[in-house]
């Protein structure tokens, strides 16, 4: 059995009630879909979080524009990726150091018998969105499909469900938390963990027990939060405001 889990965007305390939830459980791996950094006011702690707990995490387009110039970012990621990536270059040297290692040496995606790990989607690991309205997109979602083997799990959007291989999108909600993986091809969106965008102001994130996928939802204390956003200059008030709302 292990845990998913996807975008944590530099919010600690609900990566921490997250971690918390999975140390309960008799969960053998986690796995980390990306987007550690970005939007939050916890940077460096969310990375050695992830560093100490996931045995295997996957780059996210947040992480990388960390490194490098971000691309396609509105006014306000861009100025939140510049202040995290200050962050990671002021204080400890030596945690630094280890911190954009780390960062630089993320794959872009993973593969381990059926299952492939991604934090976009299977065509554009890195940067593309697949929305719950992509199954009218029939040509888009025919291509991604078609270089998935049988099931991958993908994060980006912060909005959690299956695509089904028929082109369906069933919420978390719709089917009691739980999916059944069998023959069909299907795409697993785990959620957020730190900035959730499906109107539950809660952390999300999945477990795969052999071939179920059980959705979890984690409460946190997102008014801390959303304070420290509030006392950085840099980073916009809706930053805090949205993670009231899950939105």
């Amino acid at each position: 059995m292990f845990a998913i889990i996807s975008d944590i965007h530099g919010n600690l305390e609900a990566l921490q009630a997250v971690l918390a939830d999975i140390a309960s459980k008799d969960i053998s791996k986690i796995y980390c879909l990306g987007d550690i950094i970005g939007y939050g006011p916890n940077p460096g702690e969310c990375i050695d979080l992830v560093m100490e707990k996931a045995q295997v995490t996957i780059l996210g387009n947040h992480d990388q524009a960390a490194m490098f110039d971000p691309e396609g970012f509105n006014a306000g990621a861009e100025r939140a990726i510049f202040w995290t990536r200050k962050q990671l270059e002021t204080g400890d040297q030596s945690k630094n150091e280890r911190r954009w290692e780390f960062l630089g040496e993320l794959p872009r995606l993973r593969r381990e018998e059926k299952y492939m790990f991604v934090h976009g989607s299977a065509r554009n690991p890195l940067n593309e969105y697949v929305f719950p309205e992509d199954i009218y997109h029939q040509r888009k979602m025919e291509r991604i499909f078609s270089l998935v083997e049988r099931h991958c799990f993908q994060g980006h959007t912060h909005i959690p469900g299956v695509f089904t291989d028929d082109l369906n999108f069933l919420a978390p909600e719709e089917i009691d938390f739980r999916y059944e993986l069998g023959e069909h091809k299907a795409l697993i969106n785990v959620g957020s963990v730190g900035q959730p965008r499906n109107g539950d102001s809660r952390s999300s994130y999945v477990i795969v027990d052999d071939a179920l996928i059980q959705f979890q939802r984690v409460v946190y204390d997102f008014e801390k939060t959303a304070e420290k956003i509030y006392q950085i200059p840099e980073l916009d008030n809706f930053l805090g405001d949205r993670l009231r709302e899950g939105r």
